[in-house]
Formats: structure tokens, sequence, C-alpha cells
């Protein structure tokens, strides 16, 4: 057992000494920007004045129905005896609350309309397309052999390569 795990950490330890990584400068030939459009989105608004018809009532005048009763009621008492009196006031009163109300309310509509402007704000969301980089296409040299690979930057005129040698068993 002992010389099973000897002669494993001897061939990982050959193994690793035969492997051997450096790095090196590969010559640059073209680099291109890789694009990629992305939407933002971004709300967009306005706003404007709307003319409306708005409903309004007008309200009721009650005085010329109070004033038309009392003078009804002062006139009806005025005529006849006993309880002819009695009921030709409280027949005055009733009557000269009609007419006074119809007197003092007869120019009044119920309702009527008149215009009225309001602002009114509408928004929707509109999308910008923006174009960013994502990375660089370089196409690269090295000895004699040519490569390609997208890096985060633009590596200039030369790029950094690892170089791996190793032998190969026949």
């Amino acid at each position: 057992m002992k010389r099973l795990v000897i002669a494993s950490l001897f061939a990982t330890a050959l193994l690793g000494a035969q492997a051997q990584s450096f790095t090196d400068q590969a010559r640059v030939r073209s680099v291109d920007p890789q694009y990629e459009n992305i939407n933002v989105p971004r709300n967009e608004c306005s706003s404007h004045w709307v003319t409306e018809t708005q409903r309004v009532d007008s309200e009721r005048s009650y005085g010329g129905a109070i004033v038309g009763g009392v003078a009804g009621g002062i006139i009806g008492n005025q005529v006849g005896k006993g309880h002819g009196r009695e009921a030709a006031t409280a027949l005055g009163a009733v009557v000269g609350a009609i007419a006074g109300d119809r007197l003092d309310n007869r120019d009044r509509r119920e309702h009527y309309y008149e215009p009225a402007a309001r602002e009114v704000k509408r928004c929707r969301t509109v999308y910008d397309t923006q174009t960013r980089i994502t990375g660089y296409r370089v196409n690269y040299e090295y000895r004699g052999q040519h490569y390609s690979t997208v890096t985060r930057e633009n590596p200039g005129n030369t790029l950094t390569v690892r170089v791996s040698v190793e032998p190969i068993e026949r």
C-alpha cells in the first residue's frame, strides 16, 4: 500500500514537472467592438386644457312665498265674518304664498349648463433604444497561427496569452 501511494506521488510530480505554462505577447491584427441594443423605458407626459359643460343647479328663493303668504293672510282676514274669516285668512295665506313664490322665482331656471375648463394630464411609457459595447472581438497572431477571442477591454496592439507546453508521448 505504501508503495502504491509513493508511486502515485512520484507520477504526479513527473507530470507536473513536464507540463510548463508561461505568458507571452501576441500581435493583435484587428479589434471589432461588439454592440448590444437595449430598450430603456421612460414616462412621457403631456397636459392640455379641456372645456367641458357643467350642470349648475340654481337655488330657490323662499322670501317671495313668505311675504306673499303674510300679505295674503292679512287680506283674507279682512274678508268675511266669524268662521268664514278664519277660512278666508287661511286661503289668502296659501294663495298669497303661491303668488309670491311665482313672482320671486319667475326668472329662475331649475338647472343650467356653463362651460368649465380643466387640465387633463396623460402619460405613456416610451422606450428609448440605447447601444452599448458588450466586448471586443480580437483577432490575433501568435507564432504564425491566427486566433480569435472576445475580451471585455480593448487590448491595444498586443495581447497577453498563456502558453502551455507539454510533451506528447508516443
